[in-house]
């Protein structure tokens, strides 16, 4: 049984029994350019996931042939000299969007397929925490090619992604990556065939919603705060959350199906 959480709209969210929430890009006739209506539904929903207890994971994928080309350029073209106070408020909302995600206890998984493009759609695959993508999938920072700069935290998250060499000439020469030269850099987890995206996400997806939501989500954090930080300073905070972890009926229960030799069932207590 799914739940329709968002069922219309730019936007649409939905919980299966599961634990695995999906949000659906759905703005298929612009391929799911990004406007402040677009953008504000979109933190909606992730805020909807952080309030819903069930979601274990939350996949993103997007309705139409591409994921995301990015920030819709024929609304940002009819704002004239307007354009700039409207991108202030477009890309707050998209930052408070990117945030939220890269909060969230769930890990995030983006199904990509067709473009990833721009602030929007190569935004989120660099703000995901695990991507699949089909074997004809293209990406693309495209920000300096419209005299415009990178958004949604690619200028750091890319960085610690692929490195600092292969970041600025991704963000400096706007190269279409194909699916392959994604994954060969970094950028991606799996490449799947065409077909068999939506199989191979929800397979992923199932099996993270199996695992300790607690364990999870914690090591989610300690990777994400990590980023850029010295060794020394994280390591008394590992120390803390495997502490605190160690506590928990699902650390117990994990030791002890390990020792049963039997699969864990993990409770998120």
């Amino acid at each position: 049984m799914t739940d329709k959480l968002i069922d219309s709209g730019p936007v649409l969210l939905d919980l299966a029994d599961d634990g695995v929430a999906r949000i659906r890009l759905n703005r298929p006739e612009a391929s799911n350019g990004m406007n402040v209506e677009f953008l504000r539904a979109l933190h909606e929903a992730v805020l909807h996931c952080h309030a819903e207890p069930r979601v274990r994971v939350l996949v993103i994928s997007g309705e139409g042939p591409h994921f995301c080309a990015g920030g819709d350029v024929r609304t940002f073209a009819s704002k004239g000299e307007a354009l700039p106070d409207y991108l202030r408020e477009a890309t707050a909302w998209l930052q408070l969007a990117i945030s939220a995600l890269n909060q969230l206890n769930a890990p995030v998984v983006a199904a990509v397929h067709g473009y990833a493009a721009g602030g929007g759609g190569f935004g989120l695959v660099c703000a995901a925490d695990l991507v699949v993508a089909t074997e004809s999938a293209k990406f693309m920072s495209g920000a300096v090619r419209v005299g415009m700069a990178p958004d949604a935290g690619v200028s750091v998250t890319l960085t610690h992604l692929v490195g600092l060499r292969k970041a600025m000439e991704i963000l400096l020469t706007n190269p279409t990556l194909t699916a392959a030269e994604a994954a060969e850099i970094g950028l991606l987890t799996k490449v799947v065939p065409d077909d068999r995206l939506e199989d191979e996400t929800l397979s992923l997806a199932r099996s993270l919603a199996e695992g300790a939501p607690r364990a999870i989500a914690a090591t989610k954090r300690l990777v994400w705060s990590g980023v850029g930080a010295p060794l020394e300073t994280r390591l008394p905070e590992e120390a803390r959350v495997v502490s605190e972890l160690s506590g928990t009926a699902d650390s117990r229960e994990g030791l002890a199906a390990v020792m049963e030799r039997r699969a864990p069932r993990f409770t998120g207590k």
